[in-house]
């Protein structure tokens, strides 16, 4: 008996292996994108999240508040002097934005020109410098001491890091000279994001009036710092949080954490400013004012606080704080 041939449609045969193929790509590129959908929207939300920590007003965990008395604290007289000293209310509005900011007053005890405007930090407010406002009105300053934007009794959602605050600032300046005359002599002080705060009004047009600057325990610009930070609270490296927290800080609040640069500001800057750091210092680590220092293009002197931790210079070693702040302002405020 004989076979009849077997022929085959090889086309035909190898449609269902086709398709079978086919229908494997189609579930594995599904399943990519549902993973980078998840890995994308989980980077969004741990940006949204590390900007309200960094960026968004309002009470920050690692921020310390508690203001309360202590007697044991080496300047308990300078700070209840402060709480208790009778002060002038001054508002101004923010710089570009319809802000109410708001300050404190207090006159020297003589009258006179010379007036200190003093920037307090990250996180904190006007109360919180009873200690630096004490020193001054003992020096024999004016002193204005406002709410940074954002914070205190200051409107405003977002933190800078200086880089609008600095504009404010400018703007307390001016507030400072137009009423005490042509002839006022404005020092601006400020600690650690007050400090970058200071550093970077000092690359701005600044008026004649404005003599000196004071810096204390500054970063070199909000990048570094955030990326710091965010290594030693969280372990988590710069790429690629820090840069979408910044592109969502620039779509949110106007402003790339690159934009807020002391060490670009000083640059700009020609005049006289002394620089403060604690020598123990890991919140602001103080090789930071050692590249701000180099930076700057005015006269300049800096004063290292060994052992004293991020904005405790002045409790550390009041007296040595204390005796480089008069007679570095002594040389240019008359």
């Amino acid at each position: 008996m004989r076979r009849t041939p077997y022929t085959y449609d090889r086309e035909n045969l190898e449609k269902p292996r086709g398709r079978k193929m086919n229908k494997r790509l189609k579930h594995w590129l599904i399943g990519l994108g549902i993973i980078l959908v998840l890995v994308v929207g989980g980077l969004v939300g741990a940006s949204l999240y590390f900007y309200n920590m960094t960026v968004a007003s309002g009470k920050k965990s690692f921020v310390a508040t508690d203001i309360r008395l202590k007697k044991s604290d080496p300047l308990y007289a300078e700070k209840k002097w402060y709480r208790n000293v009778k002060k002038q209310r001054w508002t101004e509005q923010a710089a570009g934005a319809n802000l109410r900011l708001v300050a404190d007053y207090i006159p020297a005890e003589q009258t006179t020109k010379k007036t200190v405007v003093l920037v307090h930090g990250f996180g904190s407010n006007k109360e919180a410098m009873g200690g630096y406002v004490a020193m001054f009105h003992k020096l024999g300053y004016n002193t204005l001491i406002p709410d940074t934007r954002g914070q205190g009794q200051s409107q405003g959602k977002v933190i800078s890091y200086g880089y609008y605050e600095s504009k404010d600032y400018l703007k307390w300046v001016d507030q400072v000279i137009a009423k005490q005359g042509q002839q006022s002599q404005v020092v601006l002080f400020g600690v650690s994001m007050g400090g970058a705060t200071t550093m970077m009004t000092s690359g701005l047009k600044t008026p004649s009036q404005l003599k000196a600057y004071v810096e204390d325990c500054g970063y070199t610009d909000a990048q570094e710092e955030i990326t710091y930070q965010a290594k030693q609270m969280y372990n988590i490296p710069y790429w690629p949080l820090v840069p979408m927290t910044s592109t969502v800080a620039r779509i949110k609040a106007g402003f790339h954490f690159k934009d807020a640069n002391a060490v670009a500001a000083v640059k700009k800057n020609h005049k006289p400013m002394l620089f403060i750091h604690g020598g123990a210092d890991k919140f602001v680590p103080t090789r930071m004012v050692h590249q701000v220092y180099r930076a700057d293009a005015g006269p300049k002197q800096l004063l290292i606080v060994p052992g004293a931790k991020h904005a405790a210079a002045l409790s550390h070693s009041p007296a040595i704080y204390e005796r480089t702040v008069k007679a570095f302002l002594a040389k240019y405020i008359q």
